[in-house]
């Protein structure tokens, strides 16, 4: 049984460009994500796992691009094989089918999918840092202040004139917990 190939695509900003990945490669339907390979939380792999059946092919560019967490990585390929489905990564050359046992490419997944998730930890470590050496300058000063002295006095008066806490927070477009914090000081 001959099924479709399905592509996947995941970078981690919404202002990073997948065009790379995937480019060349003849699929019937793509998949794509711009969000974090941390773990398995991501709208369109989990509409992709839903979409694909027995027989159907999965291209991914790299084995980072499915997932940053080694467990993830590989609960979600051995899930597709054991459905049926053959998954391919283009940059490692790595294939993985149902019936077919390859210790080399288990191998190989285990110890790129090790690194991937080493160097997710090493990204986050400098950013970590980072944000601790601007604190120590003065530069990070967190998220500005969105509640001006103007808006509180409108939330007093509308709350005195009996307006309701939820039509407020609709017409401010705040949230309850944002208005809850405000109205208890």
């Amino acid at each position: 049984m001959s099924g479709q190939t399905v592509g996947y695509r995941r970078v981690s900003t919404v202002v990073q460009n997948t065009g790379r990945q995937l480019d060349g490669v003849p699929v019937d339907r793509v998949f794509e994500d711009k969000q974090s390979g941390k773990d398995t939380n991501r709208p369109a792999l989990q509409e992709m796992l839903a979409f694909i059946r027995d027989g159907d092919t999965v291209m991914v560019h790299s084995l980072d691009r499915l997932g940053r967490n080694l467990d993830d990585l590989r609960t979600v390929v051995r899930g597709m094989v054991d459905k049926g489905i053959t998954v391919k990564f283009l940059k490692e050359n790595l294939t993985f089918a149902p019936a077919i046992g390859n210790p080399f490419s288990e191998l190989m997944l285990n110890m790129l999918g090790a690194f991937a998730q080493f160097e997710r930890e090493l990204i986050r470590e400098r950013q970590r840092e980072g944000v601790q050496l601007a604190k120590a300058k003065g530069l990070y000063r967190g998220r500005k202040q969105e509640m001006t002295e103007e808006r509180l006095a409108e939330i007093r008066q509308r709350l005195a004139a009996g307006e309701s806490k939820v039509s407020i927070c609709k017409a401010l477009d705040i949230s309850r917990d944002t208005l809850y914090r405000y109205i208890k000081d």
